[in-house]
C-alpha cells in the first residue's frame, strides 16, 4: 500500500497539481492584499473617507448571562471588498488562460518541418536520379 501511494504522489499530475493549488492560495491571498490594502483606501477617500472595512449594518443586540450586550451586524463593507477580489481574481486567472491558449494556437499553426524520407525513399530517389542519367 505504501508503494501505491509513492507511486500515485509523484505522478506528474498529482505534482502539477499540487504546485497549482499552493500557487493559487498565495495568488489569491496577494489578490486580497491588493485589494484591501491598496484599492479600496483610494476608492473609500474618493467617495468621502469611507473604510469598506467598517460599513456594517447593525440587526440586533443579544444580551448574555452576564448582562452583557453584544450587537449583531451585517458586515456588508467586508462582502464588498470580497466581491471586487474575486472579479479580480476571475480577470487575471481570464488572462493568464487566454494567453495560454493563445501560445498553443500559435504553437499549433506554426508548420512543422517534414518529416525525414525514410530510407526506402532515399533508395527509391537514388535508382530515379540513376535512371534520368
Amino acid at each position: 500500500m505504501l508503494k501505491e501511494f509513492k507511486v500515485f504522489i509523484t505522478k506528474g499530475n498529482v505534482l502539477d497539481m499540487a504546485v497549482g493549488l499552493i500557487m493559487a492560495t498565495y495568488f489569491g491571498a496577494i489578490i486580497k492584499s491588493f485589494v484591501t490594502d491598496i484599492l479600496m483606501p483610494p476608492i473609500g477617500q474618493a467617495i468621502g473617507g469611507v473604510d469598506f472595512n467598517e460599513l456594517k449594518m447593525l440587526i440586533g443586540a443579544n444580551a448574555d448571562a452576564e448582562g452583557n450586550m453584544t450587537e449583531v451586524f451585517i458586515s456588508y463593507g467586508v462582502f464588498i471588498n470580497t466581491i471586487i477580489t474575486f472579479v479580480i481574481v476571475a480577470f487575471a486567472i481570464f488572462l493568464v488562460v487566454k494567453g495560454v491558449a493563445n501560445m498553443k494556437k500559435k504553437e499549433a499553426e506554426a508548420p512543422s518541418a517534414p518529416p525525414a524520407p525514410s530510407k526506402e525513399e532515399v533508395l527509391l530517389t537514388e535508382i530515379r536520379d540513376a535512371l534520368k542519367k
